[in-house]
């Protein structure tokens, strides 16, 4: 039985442009000799589409695109998933469904059975359980259709109370179809694979995988689609972080034949892959074709403007120097190299007679009390309203440069450097920033070696530099990863050798500062936990406050 593996970049509520990717996808399948095509989780209307699925119209349209690729499975069949309405009377009003198409009717349903409500997932908002198995008998073979999670209740297990391959095991298929929407962090693809090759193992069935590849606003697609046998081995992978279509055979004679292999990313590679997705697909899903940035010397702002320059094009991108009387000459030079060494647009823009313009506005208020932290964030909000003005005027999205260091222990400015209509590398702590940085310049020094080696400074008073705010970024984003990632609380701090007056200082930035992170731009999301969708703390919450 041949089967086309279909990776798509799909956009929510986009129920055209959708349709017809899934329809051409079909027909090239078609062509090379699929019996059948294989999409990915909700692919009709992309993922997550939150709620939308509370429109009535959103969910007829789906119905109806659903039926028009129904139309276009002939001499083929297809699965696809669709939002279903739920037709017993109870419970909420949706399934999320797998549908089997073909010769244009829908001739086989399996609603997703285990439905997450964790980090950036909230299903059970929308969706009600499924709770029947059953398995669909097509060209002399039984075939389990299995959305996403209802593949990761594995041995171990605890999350949910049935496993979903446990009854459908009992039906004897011969070949699992899972379609997902599962999303990138740095380590969740070696996961991916070790989930699916346990279930094709312990279940002795091969497996068929289907991912979506793209970004939808802070959640990146890396794709990773697999066919993996009934030994579990894995004996096709699709690229990741692309489009990618592939027919194979789903009972091959032998495990011995790999038709393609790919290798493992290295971490910060695959972080830099995704980022780029993510800058190009929110720019090209919203319509927007330039953006702009602060350009300071600094570190952050450098690795910006290459993954910018990278996603976008470096005809699309321009980098705006603001320099203060603080402000050190070799950070505008550095800043100078960089954005020659990228080719893109700069302007330099001193901000000296703004900022002491509201200095003087601000006088009477002000009196003689000496020089603090209200001044400094005076000249960020100053740079901030300079990249909202360009930004207004001429067009261009602003990016935002904050480092999820910064973000967590609150070292930003409202209305100043948190500004911005997408955080690039809200996600990335100040040393994965470096680490970055290094590999971005694998090949050539595109960010100047200076940036990197110098240390890190806001330069907003005289001498600044980030130490005298902040413990060493070696030993803060290790903590904050405790904290934040894994979820540690002071005493499990205190037992991994943390200092304790350390941690009663940083859980108190970190928790004091969620006010600041509600109002952020979207973060693009690499890690297991960023801060945004994924992480719902409250603002006033006293706990280790």
């Amino acid at each position: 039985m041949r089967i086309a593996l279909c990776q798509l970049n799909y956009h929510i509520g986009d129920f055209e442009q959708n349709t017809a990717k899934i329809i051409a996808a079909l027909n090239k399948a078609k062509a090379d000799g699929a019996e059948l095509a294989v999409f990915a989780e909700l692919a009709v209307c992309g993922y997550p589409p939150r709620d939308f699925l509370e429109f009535d119209d959103f969910i007829a349209r789906c119905n109806a695109a659903v039926n028009e690729i129904a139309k276009a499975c002939v001499g083929i069949a297809a699965v696809v998933g669709s939002p279903v309405k739920n037709t017993t009377g109870t419970g909420k009003s949706l399934f999320n469904a797998a549908l089997l198409l073909e010769e244009g009717k829908i001739i086989h349903t399996a609603h997703k059975a285990l439905l997450p409500s964790y980090d950036i997932f909230d299903e059970y908002r929308y969706f009600e359980v499924g709770r029947e198995f059953s398995v669909v008998e097509w060209k002399g073979k039984k075939i389990a259709l299995t959305v996403c999670e209802d593949l990761w209740q594995v041995k171990g297990s605890t999350m949910y109370d049935v496993t979903p391959m446990e009854h459908l095991s009992a039906l004897k298929p011969n070949l699992i179809i899972n379609i997902a929407a599962s999303p990138f962090d740095v380590n969740h693809a070696e996961e991916r694979k070790e989930v699916l090759s346990w279930n094709a193992k312990h279940y002795k069935v091969p497996i068929i995988y289907a991912n979506h590849t793209g970004a939808q606003t802070e959640l990146i697609f890396d794709g990773g689609s697999m066919f993996v046998s009934k030994n579990g081995t894995i004996l096709n992978e699709l690229p990741y972080f692309e489009e990618a279509q592939e027919t194979v055979d789903a009972f091959p004679k032998s495990d011995e034949v790999l038709v393609s292999t790919i290798e493992p990313i290295p971490p910060i590679a695959s972080i830099h892959q995704a980022l780029v997705l993510g800058i190009r697909d929110y720019f090209g899903k919203m319509g927007f074709k330039s953006a702009l940035f602060g350009l300071s010397g600094g570190i952050d702002s450098a690795v910006v403007a290459v993954l910018a320059a990278e996603a976008l094009g470096k005809e699309n991108v321009k980098a705006i120097l603001m320099p203060s009387e603080f402000s050190s000459d070799h950070s505008v030079d550095d800043a100078v190299q960089l954005a020659n060494n990228l080719g893109i647009a700069y302007e330099i823009i001193p901000i000296k007679n703004s900022y002491e313009a509201m200095l003087k506005t601000l006088s009477p208020v002000f009196g003689d009390l000496p020089f603090s932290l209200a001044e400094e964030n005076i000249q960020a909000r100053t740079r901030g309203v300079i990249l909202m003005g360009i930004s207004n005027k001429l067009g261009g999205i602003v990016l935002n440069t904050s480092n999820k260091s910064e973000l967590a222990v609150g070292y930003g400015t409202l209305y100043g450097d948190m500004n911005g209509g997408l955080s690039v590398i809200g996600d990335l702590y100040k040393t994965q920033v470096y680490a970055l940085a290094d590999q971005l310049n694998i090949e050539r020094e595109i960010i100047p070696q200076n940036t990197i080696t110098k240390a890190p400074s806001a330069e907003l008073r005289p001498g600044q530099k980030d130490s005298d705010s902040l413990p060493d970024y070696d030993i803060l984003d290790k903590l904050i990863f405790q904290y934040v990632e894994n979820r540690l609380g002071p005493k499990e701090l205190l037992a991994l050798g943390f200092d304790e007056a350390l941690v009663k200082r940083v859980l108190k930035m970190i928790n004091t500062n969620e006010y600041k992170r509600h109002q952020a731009p979207p973060i693009l999301r690499v890690s297991a936990k960023a801060f945004g969708m994924g992480r719902r703390l409250p603002i006033v919450g006293k706990y280790l406050g």
